[in-house]
């Protein structure tokens, strides 16, 4: 396990520095859908990541968000899978924000085992393995002890696709009426992250891919927090909804999710 926590580790800083890269040129932007970016930055990661994965573990599958390394290796059926995003956080990047990531997790069968989400900008390391607990830079770190919502300060985000059809915006509202505040950065692995640390208290979004939360999902857990789907139902990956949060304030988002949407929280 150690081994390939520290070989992911070596290749999201390797992916990180091509990030940093990067931003120091005129982004080159295409769309996958019409506000869904990808850039050279999210192809040049990419490309390395895959490459580094399959130099070192060619046996194992790969599932990145490019596609460039989708189920590939001498074994597409091993038990062992990377979740990728090589840029988690395109358009901000596009527009010289800087809050976006390079996250990456193994998952055997369908047990996480371990994350990385790496932040290059401001050199923000998270890691985790299943059983190990959390760190950041290499320090332990824990979820919040904020056990009451109206303590809490929260994050979410929207899709890409879609958005009309979304039932976040109302969740949005309510949560930000009963909370210290809502913030959308426009990352959900750093999101996440930041649920572990205790910068936010609970996350939550609708319709992300495995990629966008899987190295994320084993970082809150190990941190000490509680992952599910925002009817309080245990979370598999490329479900509909997640929740994050630090334990505390848990049933009581899940709570008033339930009572803003009407109990009918969109499945789609």
């Amino acid at each position: 396990m150690n081994n390939f926590l520290e070989v992911a580790i070596e290749i999201a800083q390797e992916a990180g520095k091509i990030l940093r890269e990067e931003m120091d040129r005129p982004p080159t932007i295409s769309h996958k859908a019409e506000f869904d970016l990808v850039t050279q930055a999210d192809r040049r990661s990419e490309a390395l990541i895959v490459s580094r994965l399959q130099k070192y573990f060619p046996d194992h599958s790969v599932a990145a968000e490019e596609g460039t390394g989708k189920d590939t290796g001498k074994d597409a059926t091993s038990e062992y899978r990377w979740h990728v995003d090589p840029l988690d956080g395109t358009t901000n990047f596009a527009h010289a924000y800087p809050c976006f990531c390079v996250s990456i997790a193994l998952a055997r069968k369908k047990e996480l085992l371990l994350g990385v989400i790496y932040n290059p900008i401001y050199n923000e390391l998270f890691a985790a393995a299943r059983g190990q607990g959390a760190t950041f830079n290499g320090k332990r770190i824990h979820c919040s002890k904020i056990d009451a919502l109206k303590n809490s300060l929260l994050c979410t985000g929207f899709p890409n696709h879609n958005r009309l059809a979304n039932p976040n915006f109302h969740l949005y509202w309510d949560f930000t009426l009963r909370s210290h505040g809502v913030r959308r950065d426009g990352s959900a692995a750093l999101d996440l992250a930041y649920v572990a640390m205790g910068r936010f208290d609970s996350f939550w979004e609708f319709g992300l891919n495995p990629w966008d939360v899987a190295a994320g999902v084993v970082i809150v857990e190990e941190a000490g927090g509680k992952i599910t789907d925002m009817h309080g139902q245990p979370y598999g990956l490329g479900g509909p909804s997640i929740l994050a949060s630090n334990a505390l304030i848990h049933d009581e988002m899940v709570r008033v999710a339930a009572e803003v949407s009407g109990h009918t929280i969109s499945q789609k």
